[in-house]
């Protein structure tokens, strides 16, 4: 007689197997260590009288940086810069007149001089004024031979002195327009002949540094657009500085100023304003202000951007850091350490205004310690802890009102 092995049933099973899972949960729990406790919250610093006085040992004492403020020095101001050429020394070639590229003479990274061929085109309008030139001579030969009869008439008794005079006068005109249209031609091409062969030609020693001329393009003068050539002296570079209102007594023509480039691993060139402008960019805010480096090197190139530093002078007044000032309203204000633990705002007075140091012309003595790191959170701790303190007030004068008869 055979058996059968009894089902437990599926409610039992399941039960069974909750109250094994709850007995390990148990276990394990029992296993680990009670938590420790948490730390207590410090107390909150408050605000007694213009004071906010933090506990001794607070740790938010221990994020706020101090600074003495030091007496007024001489500051590093630094101004975004960027290189271009110096127009100076740059020439900047278009076409004179319509025609065709015939061939290319000079490309970028050559050198050249005064007189330097870059380009021939081939040009009827060119053409036209060696035919003007021509003609131009033919009459300066026609006028000097009906001179030469009218002298002999004229000493002849033949012809008057108005008839001389007036000979004369065609044979200078016939002799100006001559010189004109010869040094029209000799300016762009041949001027004893008519090939309508038209060149470029450079008019002062330089590189060149950029070509905007292809074979065969055709070239108006009235085409507008890039130049075809630019020629430069890339050993002298202009600097174009933005510089603030505030600096426009310093940055004057002859001031020196040091030039720090990024992209050359911050090597220190030396250069020397040449001109500053008179108005203010209206739309910047700022001046723009031109100056010259040697770059006899040729490291420095057009269109790099770089920082002009300068050494500018301030007045009377104490300096501090740039980040111990906090703007509030319309004013700004420093907190001072007037005891450790203790701190107050003051309003101060700013006569310079930099991106590292400020200069505080009133509200400021040297030796002062103000707050120069993380102000802002002593900002918030003065913010948070004024409604309190108004509170505490009105509570009181109710309590003490409250009590009369």
């Amino acid at each position: 007689m055979s058996h059968t092995p009894r089902l437990l049933p599926r409610n039992l099973a399941t039960r069974a197997t909750a109250a094994a899972l709850a007995t390990a949960l148990l276990l394990l729990t029992g296993c680990k260590d009670d938590p420790a406790p948490l730390p207590p919250e410090p107390d909150a610093p408050t605000l007694q009288g213009r004071q906010l006085r933090f506990a001794p040992g607070h740790p938010q004492l221990a994020q706020l940086g101090i600074t003495a403020a030091t007496p007024a020095r001489a500051v590093t101001v630094e101004l975004p810069s960027r290189l271009v050429w110096n127009e100076a020394v740059t020439q900047r070639i278009y076409p004179a007149f319509a025609g065709r590229v015939t061939a290319i003479v000079a490309d970028v990274g050559d050198s050249v001089r005064p007189g330097s061929v870059l380009a021939r085109v081939a040009s009827p309008d060119f053409g036209q004024a060696q035919a003007d030139t021509a003609r131009a001579r033919a009459d300066v030969e026609l006028t000097q031979r009906a001179l030469q009869r009218a002298r002999e008439l004229f000493e002849a008794g033949i012809v008057a002195r108005k008839d001389l005079e007036q000979t004369e006068a065609e044979a200078v005109r016939a002799r100006a327009e001559g010189d004109r249209a010869a040094a029209r031609t000799r300016l762009y091409g041949s001027a004893s002949g008519v090939d309508q062969q038209m060149a470029l030609v450079a008019s002062l020693a330089g590189v060149v540094v950029e070509r905007n001329i292809n074979p065969s393009q055709e070239l108006r003068p009235d085409g507008g657009g890039a130049p075809l050539f630019v020629i430069s002296d890339p050993t002298s570079l202009w600097v174009q500085i933005d510089a603030r209102e505030s600096e426009a007594g310093t940055l004057r023509p002859g001031a020196t100023f040091e030039l720090s480039v990024p992209s050359l691993d911050g090597e220190r060139f030396e250069g020397r304003v040449v001109a500053a402008s008179d108005a203010i960019d209206p739309a910047s805010r700022t001046i723009h202000v031109r100056g010259v480096v040697a770059n006899p090197a040729r490291r420095l190139k057009a269109e790099m951007l770089a920082t002009a530093r300068f050494e500018r002078m301030l007045g009377a007044g104490v300096m501090v850091p740039a980040s111990a000032v906090v703007l509030r309203g319309t004013g700004h204000v420093v907190y001072v350490q007037s005891a450790p633990g203790a701190f107050e705002a003051r309003e101060v007075k700013l006569g310079y205004t930099g991106s590292k140091d400020v200069l505080v012309t009133r509200g400021l003595e040297a030796g002062d310690e103000v707050v120069s790191e993380n102000t802002l959170l002593l900002a918030r701790q003065f913010g948070n802890a004024e409604p309190e303190q108004t509170a505490t007030a009105a509570a009181s004068t109710d309590k003490a009102g409250a009590g009369k008869p």
